[in-house]
């Protein structure tokens, strides 16, 4: 099986060490995916549109490995506060609504920047099996 590893150049991949984008085979996953964009925060405050901007990053991540917003078969998101549920959950909906994907939301202490009110993870499968 051929495993594809490829980074984004975000502040964190090189110091801790992980890749953005895994492809393994027909199976695709990304890194959590946060509203960071050249090492800063964007969207502070608006946990849709940090939703927004981490499912562009994420989904542009599973594109440079041959994947389609239509592969994605789960994703998993990450808030702050549960008071963001909603507004995270459709904007979510906004994008992947369609394709229906298996989805886990869990309300965390905290993530990596304080600014950062959601972060989000995503699976595909590629192939025809």
């Amino acid at each position: 099986m051929t495993v594809t590893r490829l980074g984004s150049g975000g502040p964190w991949e090189s110091a801790y060490g992980y890749a953005r984008v895994v492809r393994a085979g027909d199976r695709v996953v990304t890194a959590g995916c946060t509203s960071t964009v050249d090492g800063v925060v964007t969207h502070v405050g608006d946990a849709a549109a940090q939703t927004a901007q981490a499912l562009r990053i994420a989904l542009d991540a599973l594109a440079e490995v041959g994947a389609a917003p239509g592969d994605v078969i789960r994703t998993r998101m990450y808030v702050t506060d549960r008071t963001y549920a909603d507004e995270v959950g459709r904007a979510h909906n906004a994008v992947l609504g369609a394709v229906r994907p298996a989805a886990t939301m869990v309300v965390v202490a905290a993530l990596l920047h304080p600014d950062h009110l959601v972060e989000i993870e995503l699976e595909a499968h590629l192939g025809t099996d």
